[in-house]
């Protein structure tokens, strides 16, 4: 046990060590180069930080023993090790290291700037939900609604801060990478409940937010996609892994991977457990199949409990291949990695409300596009009055159900992360950071334009 710690420990100050090197070379790199872009309102500007607000987190990944060990999803600048040693795109991917892969994504946005006053965007390279574990699972529970003022007074006070005064940190944005409902709990609770108040701190109104998940108002927060463990590196990698999902047999006519469901008390999640147990021997199979296509099985179960899922894709990754449409149920908040699993899969999303994605990913999913690529079912029908979902997905003519899944794959690239230092065929392919890059200078464009007038 020593020496696994030891080696944890030497892991850690080595990835550091490097990191922090790549971080001022890469950033005088890209600067130098950037005479080949079209930078017009496009400049982008990162502050400098304390190392105490973002790489001193990292090395407290062993630290919280309730919430868990993330040491090892540290490697290859937070996509984690990969699957297995042969592995080009595939990783286990931690999704709260969303802050750490997205920091090491925008040292080769090719618009950085040395000139905060000639920015149109001011980067906060800021880990906020690796810095809000010691709220939620350390000492600091009944000091949650502090977290961030230590960030504002250097912000504001300490360092440079006509940076901030300039547009009253209207132009500043950072990334969160847990839902917004953990960084919403209200100052006046006493005592406090679960979550940090960093949301609801009124010195941060103003600062953009992008997170997995936001609440219903756009002002403040922006969500985006949730990381998968598919980052490929390359054009062909990115093709090759296309022409296997459009070739894949969908033999299941409906898949659900998660857990939950299992309790008494009537919901989404139990009512699909509910029905793939009823639809699953042959007679029931060969009756539903005359209906909308012949499927082997018409409804599939990855049980994903206890988080047995999230670091190993390969779990639910061949069953989402097989299936024709991925049902989407929220759980303890709307949305779901899954969501963006499935996408990978060129798997049909099943969603049970809007704020599942509809209301949440507007930037990289346009709401008036849901019906091309995607099934909406009210919950409270499922759960109350007794619809089968198999029926409705069975009542889709084949060829609406082929346009869709083509629709899903054309939207792919959109909701992925590629790696790091990516080739130039992949990289014109806009990617999920690219498209949430855009969204947000011109979010701030349009808060600086109302807040001039």
């Amino acid at each position: 046990m020593a020496g696994c710690k030891s080696y944890a420990a030497f892991h850690i100050i080595t990835f550091f060590f490097f990191f922090v090197i790549f971080l001022k070379l890469d950033l005088s790199y890209q600067i130098s180069t950037v005479e080949s872009e079209d930078c017009t309102n496009r400049w982008i500007y990162v502050r400098w930080l304390p190392s105490r607000f973002n790489f001193d987190l990292l090395s407290n990944c062993s630290a919280y023993p309730l919430f868990g060990d993330f040491c090892s999803y540290l490697q290859n600048h937070g996509l984690g090790p990969k699957t297995h040693n042969d592995s080009h795109s595939w990783y286990r991917t931690d999704p709260l290291l969303l802050e750490l892969i997205f920091h090491r994504r925008i040292l080769e946005y090719p618009c950085l700037t040395q000139d905060p006053a000639s920015a149109n965007a001011i980067y906060v390279p800021y880990y906020a939900a690796l810095d809000g574990l010691k709220y939620l699972y350390g000492s600091e529970t009944n000091f949650s609604r502090q977290h961030g003022l230590e960030l504002y007074n250097f912000l504001r006070y300490d360092d440079q801060p006509e940076i901030w005064d300039r547009f009253a940190g209207h132009d500043h944005f950072l990334v969160m990478a847990r839902p917004a409902w953990e960084f919403s709990q209200p100052l006046h609770v006493d005592p406090p409940v679960w979550g940090t108040s960093f949301l609801e701190v009124p010195e941060f109104y103003n600062v953009t937010a992008l997170l997995p998940e936001g609440r219903t108002w756009p002002w403040q927060e922006q969500a985006v996609p949730y990381p998968t463990s598919y980052h490929p590196s390359s054009l062909n990698l990115f093709e090759s892994w296309v022409k296997r999902v459009r070739n894949s047999r969908r033999s299941t006519l409906m898949l659900f991977a998660g857990g939950g469901g299992v309790g008494a008390n009537p919901n989404i999640r139990r009512s699909i457990r509910n029905e793939c147990e009823s639809n699953h021997s042959s007679e029931v199979v060969a009756a539903a199949a005359g209906g909308g296509g012949h499927f082997n099985k018409v409804c599939d179960i990855v049980d994903c409990s206890n988080g047995i899922c999230e670091h190993d894709p390969i779990r639910f990754m061949r069953p989402m291949l097989r299936a024709t449409f991925c049902l989407q149920p929220p759980g303890d908040t709307p949305t779901r990695r899954s969501t963006f699993d499935g996408f990978l899969a060129g798997c049909i999303p099943v969603f049970f409300e809007e704020q599942s994605a509809k209301s949440q990913y507007v930037w990289h999913l346009p709401g008036e596009m849901y019906d091309e690529f995607s099934v909406f079912i009210p919950k409270e029908d499922v759960v109350f009055k007794g619809l089968k979902i198999v029926d409705v997905l069975m009542s889709i003519p084949n060829a609406k159900v082929r346009r869709m899944r083509e629709r899903v794959i054309e939207l792919m690239p959109g909701v992925i992360y590629r790696r790091h230092e990516s080739t130039l065929g992949l990289k014109a392919k806009k990617d999920a950071f690219d498209i949430a890059i855009e969204g947000t200078l011109e979010r701030i464009r349009s808060k600086l334009k109302v807040s001039s007038q």
